[in-house]
């Protein structure tokens, strides 16, 4: 695992447009679909995807929904509601979830949840069962409106690919 960097310096609160953007990609919205629901190109989406990251402290590298946990978790869209129950996590699941949500890679993600890079898979297919959530990003969000997922490690921002 890459050695956590610390980045003490405050996050910016972004702007309404990136603000705009960025509650796109919190609803799962792909870069191509949110140019068409805004009018605006493919190529200005990247940009303002890339300006979010630098504003929540994510490396260029990290998946995009460590960057919709990034963004949820430091306050900068609007929380999502459920009407789903509230799961019932084991301390192996919770540390999954948490894993899943701050980094990119299988190997990390192994790493920071205590189990075994062969196991991931069979480990997060089971989370996503109990949750009934679709993929690992739509996790991470429902995650977040149950509060399951809280404040961003403290002072700590992985670096490179691990996140």
């Amino acid at each position: 695992m890459t050695p956590p960097m610390t980045n003490s310096a405050p996050i910016t609160p972004l702007k309404p447009t990136l603000q705009r953007i960025a509650q796109h990609l919190v609803d799962g919205l792909t870069t191509r679909d949110i140019a068409t629901r805004t009018g605006l190109s493919a190529h200005t989406i990247r940009q303002y995807a890339r300006d979010i990251r630098q504003s929540v402290h994510c490396p260029p590298r990290c998946k995009p929904l460590v960057v919709v946990h990034f963004l949820l978790a430091a306050q900068q869209v609007t929380p999502p509601t459920t009407d789903r129950p509230t799961p019932e996590l084991n301390p192996e699941q919770q540390l999954l979830l948490q894993a899943v949500a701050e980094h990119s890679t299988p190997r990390d993600i192994a790493l920071a949840a205590k189990i075994a890079p062969a196991d991931v898979r069979s480990a997060l297919d089971e989370l996503l069962d109990k949750t009934g959530a679709a993929d690992a990003a739509r996790l991470v969000v429902l995650a977040h409106a149950w509060g399951l997922l809280g404040a961003r490690p403290t002072g700590a921002v992985q670096s490179g690919t691990s996140q």
